[in-house]
């Protein structure tokens, strides 16, 4: 009897626990489910974007190739080729650690089979520009004064040659089509573009109906093309072959197409054909360089044997509102030297590399193109030769 006892009191005791048991879960249950669960929060809402975002890119400048036929004789090999990397050896180390790279194209690349040439109708061998985008020049204008040295048969060879290589041009076309199509490239998240003008072609006109082959300027032809653009590209850069030769004042022409192009918001002008270097200068937002001077040519005198090489980088700001804009910083110019003797032995100097034996006072001629580029504006930092 005591047993049974036992029994069932053990039964209840465990129907008691397993009835509290079943209870607790119960209201454990209850209670989770009468919680508010918290949301996750979306990604978007996790990562705040912080504004404004920057983007940089570098970028250098110089003016014209002008290959006078004492350049080419001097580059040929003798079997019909030319090496123009020997004269431009000490260049290279300045050039190709840049994003963007420029220069002006002012002998045209016409083809062999027309026959080289020089002053007054030129025509230069395909390997000045081979030697020149090996140096890491990516960006060229092919529009000046000597586009049409060749007539439109010269063009075409031209035209053809550049689509060769991997570069941005303009200025210069084969047809209609060619000049209407939309050329942007990218670097570092900067869309940009080249356009490129002349103001003279030394009497040599286009056929009429293929003025696609030089683009000459006008302020209605720059207004439509830069509309079409301007809000296509992050940076937009328009090079100007302007100006009077040989002076190293910007002409009352070159000042009004300049503010003129600042006024249809183009970030930077280079200018050239002058072939001496004239001043840097903003207009507003807008950096003008009005002429870089001679990059290699075998004209006479110091001043149209210097020219530069400018750099600078660009920076792009993007801000909360996705409004953009473009500036400038850090602007260098580094003066370059043209030494030959007797029309051999062409060899273009860093004015940081140069002596008395290689270009005699060349102090006083660094102080003298240091005034110059730095006439409008004095934060310009020219190479040091300290």
């Amino acid at each position: 009897m005591i047993k049974k006892r036992k029994i069932k009191k053990k039964v209840f005791t465990f129907c008691l626990l397993f009835i509290l048991y079943l209870v607790s879960i119960l209201s454990l249950g209850n209670y989770l489910l009468s919680r508010e669960v918290p949301k996750i929060p979306k990604l978007k809402e996790e990562i705040k974007e912080n504004y404004p975002k920057y983007y940089q890119a570098s970028m250098i400048a110089t003016g014209d190739a002008l290959l006078h036929q004492a350049v080419y004789n001097d580059a040929s090999n003798g079997d019909g080729t030319y090496n123009f990397l020997k004269q431009m050896e000490l260049i290279k180390p300045l050039i190709k650690n840049y994003d963007l790279a420029f220069y002006n194209q002012e002998s045209i690349i016409g083809g062999k089979s027309l026959g080289l040439s020089t002053y007054p109708r030129f025509n230069s061998p395909d390997e000045i520009g081979d030697c020149m985008v090996g140096l890491g020049f990516n960006m060229v204008s092919l529009a000046n004064n000597h586009t049409l040295d060749k007539n439109e048969e010269g063009v075409l060879y031209s035209t053809a040659y550049w689509k060769t290589k991997d570069v941005l041009t303009a200025g210069s076309y084969n047809s209609w089509e060619d000049r209407e199509e939309v050329r942007i490239k990218e670097k570092n998240n900067i869309k940009y573009t080249l356009l490129s003008y002349t103001t003279t072609t030394n009497g040599l006109l286009p056929p009429k109906g293929k003025e696609y082959l030089t683009n000459i300027y006008s302020d209605e032809k720059a207004k439509e093309d830069i509309e079409k653009l301007r809000n296509k590209v992050d940076l937009l850069i328009v090079s100007m072959h302007w100006g009077s030769e040989y002076t190293h004042v910007p002409t009352s022409e070159q000042t009004k197409i300049a503010n003129y192009l600042a006024s249809l918001g183009v970030d930077l002008i280079i200018g050239h054909h002058p072939h001496v270097l004239q001043p840097i200068q903003y207009i507003d937002n807008t950096l003008v360089f009005y002429s870089l001077g001679n990059y290699i040519s075998a004209q006479e005198g110091i001043e149209r044997l210097t020219g530069v090489l400018v750099s600078f980088n660009i920076t792009k700001q993007i801000n909360e509102d996705q409004s953009s804009s473009i500036s400038f910083s850090d602007i260098k110019a580094d003066l370059i030297y043209t030494k030959y003797s007797n029309w051999r032995n062409f060899k273009v100097y860093p004015y940081a590399e140069l002596n008395d034996d290689i270009l005699y006072s060349y102090q006083k001629h660094y102080d003298k193109y240091k005034s110059i580029l730095m006439e409008y504006d004095n934060t310009i930092q020219v190479t040091s030769l300290e």
